[in-house]
C-alpha cells in the first residue's frame, strides 16, 4: 500500500476559523479525515503534515522524493498557502527531488488580489486544483493517483 503525502503550508492550521467566508468552516482535521477516506478508496494511505515554516516544507518534499524512489510513496498533494506566490525554494525542492505534486488551493486565487495570481509551484506541479473548496484535496488525490499510474 503506497502512501500519499498531504502537505499544507502556512496558516492552514487555522482552517475553520480564519476567513471562513473565503475558506469555509471545515477544519484541517476535517480535511485530513476526508483525504484518508478518499485515499483508502483506492487502496492507499495518507500521511498529513502542516507547517508554517518553509524549511520544514522543503524537508518534507525532499523526504517524499526519497520515499517515491524507494517505492513507498506516490507523491504529494500540496497546498503551499502563501508560499505559492513567494517561494522559489519550494519550486526548486519539488523539481530537484522529482516529486509528483498536485498543487491545491481552496479558494480561486485568480479572483483574489493580484499578488495571488502568480504561482512558483505551478510550473513544477503535475496538476493544479483551484477554487473547489476543500473538495479540491479529494480531486488532488484522484489526480495524483491517475498521473502516477
Amino acid at each position: 500500500m503506497s502512501k500519499i503525502m498531504v502537505l499544507n503550508g502556512p496558516n492552514l492550521n487555522l482552517l475553520g476559523s480564519r476567513e471562513p467566508e473565503q475558506y469555509g468552516h471545515e477544519t484541517l482535521a476535517d480535511v485530513e479525515a476526508m483525504c484518508a477516506v478518499e485515499a483508502q478508496r483506492y487502496g492507499h494511505e495518507v500521511e498529513c503534515r502542516q507547517s508554517n515554516h518553509e524549511g520544514v516544507l522543503i524537508d518534507a518534499i525532499h523526504e517524499a522524493g526519497q520515499r517515491i524512489k524507494a517505492g513507498e510513496m506516490l507523491g504529494v498533494v500540496f497546498n503551499p498557502g502563501a508560499y505559492t506566490h513567494t517561494s522559489v525554494a519550494l519550486h526548486d525542492a519539488i523539481k530537484g527531488a522529482e516529486v509528483p505534486v498536485i498543487e491545491v488551493h481552496i479558494s480561486n486565487v485568480h479572483t483574489r488580489e493580484a499578488f495571488r495570481h502568480h504561482s512558483y509551484i505551478s510550473p513544477v506541479a503535475a496538476g493544479i486544483v483551484v477554487g473547489m473548496g476543500i473538495q479540491g484535496y479529494v480531486l488532488g488525490i484522484q489526480g495524483l493517483i491517475h498521473k502516477t499510474r
